[in-house]
């Protein structure tokens, strides 16, 4: 009985933490001060210069870059960091063939979209 207890317990937990939903907002303090400083004050505005277009998905946005080897390596980059501060997010990198352009994805649950258009409003060619 106690091991059956214990189980179903066990999948209590299993399941709270697999619903568990971050809120819409971006966590600076997931980062390192140095780390911080490297992805808003840096890596961001880089970033923000190189976009040369975004596109409207049902769920989020992707925005297109260059190809380029140390665009690539901004990116990545910033999407680790990404990951941390702001865990709502679904990200995905692509790289086109042939040299194309780099994308970044950001999509995730209802909010999303909207999380995104306003809290990356520089991200959006005028």
């Amino acid at each position: 009985m106690k091991t059956i207890l214990l189980a179903l317990a066990a999948i209590s937990v299993l399941a709270s933490a697999a619903t568990h939903e971050s809120p819409f907002a971006c966590d600076r303090t997931a980062l390192k001060a140095e780390q911080r400083k490297r992805h808003f004050d840096e890596l961001g505005p880089k970033l923000r210069s190189l976009v040369i277009r975004a596109r409207e998905l049902p769920n989020g946005y992707e925005f297109e870059y260059p190809g380029d080897a140390a665009t690539y390596q901004l990116i990545a980059e910033w999407v680790g960091g990404e990951h941390v501060c702001c865990p709502f997010f679904d990200i995905d990198l692509r790289l086109d063939r042939e040299g194309g352009a780099t994308w970044i994805r950001l999509t995730g649950r209802e909010g999303t979209k909207e999380f995104i258009h306003a809290d990356f409003a520089k991200w959006f060619k005028q």
